[in-house]
């Protein structure tokens, strides 16, 4: 549960609310929008527990992709893993935390030259927390445990100061409920996007099943409880934060969550927020670290990547390799983009390969010999409902402008595999079948 939730609380929940509010400016939709996010999230869990507790290998969704599509779909996944989602991910939580951690120190993250600085920190942030993992899970756990309690715990107590000072002295920000032309159907799908960047994490325990002690019984219990637990504070924080501000502040409110402390408790309350977002973020980067090289490992182990990359460190016993290659395209990344293009690269890169690890119950459903631990809570219906969100938010993507040609070059790269995977991996699949 310490990686489902370390690993999803992150950067979305502290950076995002700004970009979702002025895209859907009402507070009934902003929060239905976060409890559909949410919702959206479970389905996905409750079928990535059956899959989890059927296949508990290192790899997680590479390894659901491989055993219900075969082949290509995973290195498809892990082709998108290594040139886009990993260092995308890495970079938005990374600059996040940079920007907090500049605003503790007294300067504006928004301008220069304190947001070039920013990234220089969240460059240095990724390296750190690399080391961290290269020297051992241990210590990368560890990291993550301490990280994961500070962040629910600091978390949970912004909302009850929201809740408690700010709401008595403001009188809340709930109403009109539903103002004019606050909902769209092209921008909620976009708000869409950028909550599901918030809750994305619910898969990463799964990328070290391979290492979980009785994973038929754990991974369920970890994934289903630790995604519930993140729904509820998530719709808790957006409750306090509009307590104490009004949605038209939230819009432009880069830092949404120190604000309201500033409001509510002066500079102290600044500096104890941005320390607990800083331990966040500084947390789930550790998390991505953590699980996100061992997809790289298993496929350069199952011949998919080149070799190297499955070196395992003669002394920690990490994958080293995966771990730094992971690290070093998360630098380049945070120095070239911003937090909103990180993110929104982020979802759409991913969600195509979630729709698919999760439709490959459908068909290792029909296998003899599939007996997983634990069975999914509404099948068919539950992986149908997630499977539908994700084509929704693909075609919302295609179909705004302001996002199409982005998304389109995205898909680009994913499909670039395609000949990548027939001119290495299929011609060796094919030279042996011929051998």
């Amino acid at each position: 549960m310490a990686v489902v939730v370390g690993s999803t609380i992150g950067s979305g929940i502290f950076r995002s609310p700004a970009g979702i509010a002025d895209r859907i400016p009402g507070p009934l939709p902003l929060l239905s929008i976060w409890i559909l996010g949410g919702l959206f999230a479970l389905c996905g869990a409750l079928t990535l527990s059956e899959l989890a507790s059927a296949v508990p290998r290192t790899g997680g969704f590479y390894a659901f992709l491989r055993e219900g599509w075969g082949k290509l779909p995973a290195f498809l996944f892990g082709w998108g893993q290594l040139t886009i989602v990993r260092a995308a991910s890495l970079g938005a939580i990374a600059i996040t935390f940079a920007e907090y951690f500049v605003r503790v120190l007294g300067f504006d993250p928004g301008v220069a030259p304190y947001d070039r600085y920013a990234q220089y920190v969240a460059a240095i942030a990724i390296a750190v927390t690399a080391t961290f993992n290269i020297v051992g899970v241990k210590w990368g756990s560890a990291v993550i445990n301490l990280t994961t309690l500070a962040k629910f715990g600091g978390l949970a107590f912004i909302v009850v100061l929201a809740l408690a000072v700010g709401w008595p002295q403001t009188g809340g920000h709930f109403t009109p409920l539903v103002p004019e032309g606050s909902v769209q159907f092209g921008a909620f799908g976009l708000a869409l996007v950028s909550v599901l960047w918030a809750y994305d994490g619910w898969a990463d325990v799964t990328y070290v099943a391979g290492e979980v002690t009785d994973p038929g019984r754990n991974l369920p219990r970890a994934i289903i409880g630790g995604t519930v637990a993140v729904m509820a504070i998530y719709v808790l924080a957006n409750i306090g934060y509009m307590a104490v501000l009004p949605i038209e502040e939230i819009r432009t409110s880069r830092l949404v969550a120190a604000d309201v402390a500033e409001k509510v408790m002066g500079r102290a309350g600044v500096v104890f927020v941005s320390t607990t977002v800083m331990i966040s973020t500084f947390g789930t980067l550790s998390a991505v670290l953590l699980t996100s090289p061992r997809v790289l490992f298993a496929m350069a182990d199952d011949g998919l990547l080149f070799a190297p990359i499955a070196k395992v460190h003669p002394k920690y016993q990490t994958p080293y390799m995966a771990i730094g290659l992971v690290a070093t395209l998360g630098l380049i990344f945070v120095l070239l983009l911003r937090f909103e293009k990180l993110a929104d690269t982020f979802v759409i890169a991913m969600i195509p390969f979630y729709a698919l690890g999760v439709a490959a119950v459908y068909r290792l459903r029909r296998r003899p010999g599939y007996a997983p631990a634990f069975r999914t809570p509404g099948y068919p219906v539950v992986p149908a409902l997630f499977i539908a969100s994700v084509a929704y938010l693909l075609l919302n993507a295609l179909m705004d402008a302001g996002s199409r040609v982005w998304a389109l070059g995205i898909f680009a790269v994913l499909l670039a595999g395609i000949p990548v995977f027939h001119m290495t991996v299929g011609r060796n699949a094919r030279s042996d079948s011929a051998d």
